[in-house]
């Protein structure tokens, strides 16, 4: 029994002080796209503007709608009239009516009128429906924008992505590097206290070891700046990442497939923006044309003045409130209209040219872009080539490198060569190491241009 006890301690025991410390939570490539794409500023503002403007089209179907307003008043005030001449400037004339009178008076009473009124422009020549294609043009045009920043994006994560990779390996390199000079300077601190080496190979062994100091902090320099600049492309605060390199450490698989431009997110976007100048050239167009209108008005009336008011009555009307503002007198009005300023047509030409110029510029940058993307794809697969070469080749110069180090070292503690020749040895195996750290990232580097310029990141994503 008291056995039984003691192994039921021990256990718990273990299961304290053998909780394992939280290790750092592993960022994959999928995470940070991902990241960036939800946090990037950019990509939220212009998700925005395309939102705007799909609602835009909305508000342009219902500017078709007629107009429809309501309105009622109730006055109080004289009606003194005038023969001859009004004009009121700016809307600011009164329109007081009613008998004239030999003289001024001060009667007073209340007054009323409700209105309703609608006015429909209800052709135009096709206005209203090309104002409503423009509006979807532009709707198009910046959802075109928000999926090409979309897709710029998540390859400049990606490559930034590559490229810390490549620069946390080269930091381990040289540090193994710092590792190897450190070591070896104790050796030759050792022959030299012995009698075996020259004082002066000690001094060269601790220059070789503060040159490594100095490779490192560079190296070190080189991937807080990769981190730093992944982290403004996530969206996030700066930090130390600890990333996914499984992937980088083999080969991915490269297709030759002919691919069309033409339906790159970024050339969608340039098409889109022809198709949005042609739509505004086409609805400029129809304001060279008259408008025809449908107006009705209802309209309702109430005086505290009565029908004999006049100079010969002039006290026929009452102050009561409810005499003044009740309805009393209704009309109606029905009618239609057109409308066409006929100078209008010789402004709408030059915008209508200008804008077909505008469109004329477009297709040339159009143009220009599918150039520059086809010369991309063209230069990858090239980049393919050449990457692939020397991923083949970094093993064998790696081996040849290190085994020559290794020889070195072991001659120069035996006595048979010379510090020089050791570190000689040392920099063509630091350079070799660095051109295989390189050499992996850029296999996938040249993938990831071939994406960019086919415009098909899930040719670069499905190979993680």
């Amino acid at each position: 029994m008291i056995g039984n006890k003691r192994w039921l301690i021990l256990l718990l025991l273990a299961g304290v002080f053998a909780t394992p410390a939280k290790a750092q939570q592993v960022l994959t490539l999928k995470d940070a796209i991902q990241t960036a794409v939800n946090n990037y500023g950019t990509i939220k503002a212009k998700s925005s503007y395309a939102a705007a403007s799909k609602t835009s089209v909305e508000q342009a179907k219902r500017d078709y709608l007629p107009n429809l307003n309501v309105s009622a008043q109730q006055n109080y005030g004289t009606i003194n009239g005038q023969n001859g001449p009004l004009y009121g400037f700016g809307g600011l004339g009164v329109a007081s009516s009613g008998a004239a009178m030999p003289d001024q008076n001060w009667n007073a009473a209340f007054g009323s009128l409700y209105l309703t009124n609608i006015n429909w422009d209800f052709f135009a020549f096709g206005r209203a429906k090309e104002k409503i294609k423009t509006a979807q043009a532009v709707a198009d045009r910046d959802s075109k924008d928000w999926h090409q920043e979309i897709f710029q994006h998540e390859v400049k994560v990606a490559a930034a992505y590559l490229n810390l990779v490549a620069a946390q390996k080269l930091t381990l390199s040289y540090q193994k590097n710092l590792s190897r000079a450190d070591t070896f300077r104790q050796v030759v601190v050792t022959r030299v206290k012995n009698g075996l080496s020259a004082g002066v190979d000690s001094s060269q062994a601790n220059a070789e070891v503060s040159s490594a100091k100095i490779a490192l902090t560079r190296a070190i320099d080189f991937e807080q700046t990769q981190s730093n600049l992944l982290a403004q492309l996530m969206g996030v605060p700066p930090a130390s990442f600890s990333l996914d390199t499984f992937f980088v450490s083999r080969v991915p698989a490269f297709l030759n497939d002919t691919t069309d431009v033409q339906n790159h997110p970024l050339m969608q976007w340039y098409k889109s923006r022809i198709a949005l100048s042609d739509e505004q050239s086409k609805y400029y167009k129809t304001f060279s044309y008259p408008v025809f209108s449908l107006v009705g008005v209802l309209q309702t009336r109430g005086s505290g003045f009565e029908q004999g008011y006049g100079p010969l009555k002039s006290d026929a009307y009452t102050q009561g409130y409810w005499d003044g503002v009740k309805p009393t007198r209704t009309n109606y009005l029905i009618g239609v209209g057109v409308t066409w300023n006929l100078t209008q047509p010789l402004r709408i030409a030059k915008q209508v040219r200008a804008q077909k110029q505008i469109s004329t510029g477009l297709q040339a940058e159009y143009d220009l872009t599918g150039q520059q993307l086809r010369a991309q794809l063209q230069l990858s697969d090239t980049k393919i080539a050449n990457a692939l070469d020397n991923y083949r080749e970094v093993p064998a110069q790696v081996k040849a490198a290190s085994d020559a180090y290794l020889q070195k070292s072991v001659l120069y503690r035996n006595g048979l060569t010379n510090l020089v020749d050791v570190t000689q040895a040392l920099y063509v195996l630091i350079r070799a190491e660095t051109d295989r750290d390189i050499a992996y990232s850029n296999v996938w580097q040249a993938l990831l241009l071939k994406a960019s310029a086919s415009g098909d990141f899930n040719l670069f994503q499905k190979e993680l």
